[in-house]
């Protein structure tokens, strides 16, 4: 059953929409004097990612920008949630790139020209390479390095940007990384979880101490949660589930809000901690402006006493599954969005940061019909307005993504985006999603 529109006048006023992106998905590494990225050697390694594809060119967001700024104003946005390139900014990690930095300016200064609210992300999952081979994440210097990236952008940009984000998604950087290997820089080895998982807290936290520092107003961070549930009543199987829960979900918002990490979780990654962690956590608990909620999907866990710690498997669902294979769950938006409200951050503004499906698209005949990704739109809209009527101080809604573009380890296969590219020609056609948000969010009806 079609999910009715809902329009911007079903939330409250001043409520931001927008869509998002990240750099390495579409601007292309290969220009501009951006820097090899652990991305890079990561999708040069067989077996990675799919057809071996990497971000070299992807949508060539980095000439074609004004035009994907005018898609943007065109579908009534608001604000356009982008990632600035460590890459790109500090080729080699430390020295700043002129032609880098001067490119995010000039795209800062095309959204304002459009009426687009500029909302920056500082690491969107590139790195350096040569911060990289120094060990990434496992190595606490590189701390210090993102701190010193964040404030050399921030004087550029800071006077211009609606907000930043210092990290997107840091389970998918520590723990989807460095434990299944599924991203860069791909490893499996629970020393370098426990210390990226930490690590990545701490880089957050030595951010916002420095740009506090020059003034900079709407700090926040981006977490991405996944809802967890057993897959039975059997105690074990709530038991891993509660612990996944952990993992995911409270890991990163308990060291944020109350300055300690879940006992459960520690049990498994305690023993692998860098020394005298504890004393870290000042920094990663300061006070934020916002929170950003990253919400796609929900998975049922059971216990497998055959395999190590955490000792947990995926048991499939029976709801629809978008192309990633992901179950459509927009009730799990609305569970997160209001019990980061009760138990964690109070009244403080959230923006749902991203909240998408992939799809297998076809261009037929100039155009691209994709009913089923305007109903999960729909769907997970009335989630964030039915939580904001539970009393969720909910902000904003980016969806994910703008465009078409490179996704990660599964290469150009999976499009995400409300406008289909063409990868070998680069042309941009919006999707019947886009003209139905678009017509959604019209301001003279």
């Amino acid at each position: 059953m079609p999910i009715p529109p809902l329009s911007r006048f079903d939330f409250p006023p001043g409520f931001v929409f927008g869509a998002a992106t990240a750099a390495y998905q579409i601007e292309g590494s290969a220009f501009g004097g951006c820097g090899p990225s652990h991305w890079d050697t990561f999708s040069a390694t067989p077996g990675n990612v799919v057809r071996a594809e990497n971000g070299a060119r992807a949508c060539d967001h980095y000439h074609q920008w004004p035009a994907d700024l005018d898609l943007l104003q065109a579908a009534n946005l608001d604000g356009y949630r982008f990632s600035t390139s460590w890459s790109r900014v500090m080729p080699d990690g430390v020295k700043v790139n002129p032609e880098g930095i001067d490119f995010y300016d000039r795209l800062v200064d095309g959204m304002l020209a459009r009426g687009l609210k500029p909302f920056q992300t500082l690491y969107h999952w590139e790195m350096p390479s040569a911060l990289a081979d120094k060990g990434g994440w496992a190595n606490r210097d590189t701390c210090h390095r993102f701190a010193d990236f964040s404030e050399a952008i921030t004087r550029r940009l800071g006077d211009r940007v609606a907000s930043i984000a210092t990290v997107n998604e840091p389970w998918c950087v520590a723990w989807l990384s460095h434990f299944m290997g599924i991203h860069a820089p791909g490893l499996r080895d629970i020393r370098a979880t426990a210390r990226a998982m930490h690590h990545i807290l701490l880089a957050h936290g030595l951010a916002v101490e420095r740009l506090r520092g020059l003034g900079q107003p709407n700090l926040g961070i981006v977490l991405n949660f996944d809802h967890a549930s057993p897959a039975t009543n059997n105690p074990k199987d709530q038991a891993v589930s509660d612990l996944w829960d952990g993992i995911f979900n409270r890991w990163f918002i308990e060291a944020i809000t109350r300055q300690t990490y879940p006992s459960a979780v520690l049990d498994g990654l305690g023993p692998h901690m860098p020394e005298n962690w504890q004393d870290d956590m000042p920094i990663i608990g300061q006070k934020l402006d916002w929170l950003g909620v990253n919400y796609y999907t929900r998975h049922l866990h059971a216990h497998d006493a055959t395999a190590p710690w955490p000792s947990l498997k995926d048991v499939p669902g029976t709801l629809p599954r978008t192309q990633m294979g992901w179950e459509i769950y927009p009730e799990g938006l609305h569970h997160f969005l209001t019990r980061l409200s009760r138990d964690y951050v109070g009244d403080l503004p959230i923006y749902v940061t991203e909240n998408g499906m992939a799809n297998a698209d076809q261009l037929q005949d100039g155009t691209v019909t994709d009913a089923v990704r305007e109903d999960f739109l729909f769907s997970h809209l009335a989630a964030t307005k039915r939580a904001i009527a539970d009393g969720a101080n909910v902000k904003g809604f980016f969806y994910w993504s703008l465009l078409d573009n490179y996704e990660w380890a599964e290469g150009y296969e999976k499009r995400f985006g409300l406008v289909h590219v063409d990868f070998d020609t680069l042309v941009r056609t919006p999707k019947s999603s886009y003209h139905a948000l678009a017509r959604a969010l019209a301001r003279n009806e």
